[in-house]
């Protein structure tokens, strides 16, 4: 069992920044990738980013966030970020992270309870 929760959730204007922590606890974090999501009202859940494994390793992101996203993690913090910068309403959502052994894993296996990020015109 892997346990998530996720912080740094709020309200910004839109061009703002939010950086959101996601720390896990429970098996050996190393051994899994760790992606974001985010559902906004009325909408499916869409994926945000991903990282693999290792510190360092390979990063993706959906288009709607490349270039303004970046995923990062600090195993031996079992933490992982999400700095999203020139924030926009669209952006609004709750952002979920959520962990899984396969970085490509159409479902992960572990989630968190999601922060919520409110983006303002």
């Amino acid at each position: 069992q892997v346990q998530l929760v996720e912080s740094g959730g709020g309200l910004v204007q839109a061009g703002g920044s939010l950086k959101l922590s996601c720390a896990a606890s429970g098996r050996t974090f190393s051994s899994y990738a760790v992606a974001w999501f985010r559902q906004a009202p009325g909408k499916e859940r869409e994926f945000v980013a991903a990282i693999r494994r290792s510190v360092g390793s390979t990063t993706y992101y959906a288009d709607s966030v490349k270039g303004r996203f970046t995923i990062s993690r600090d195993n031996a913090k079992s933490t992982v970020w999400l700095q999203m910068n020139s924030l926009k309403p669209d952006d609004t959502a709750v952002y979920y992270c959520a962990a899984d052994t396969n970085v490509r894993a159409t479902k992960y296996e572990y989630w968190g309870q999601g922060t919520q990020v409110t983006v303002s015109s």
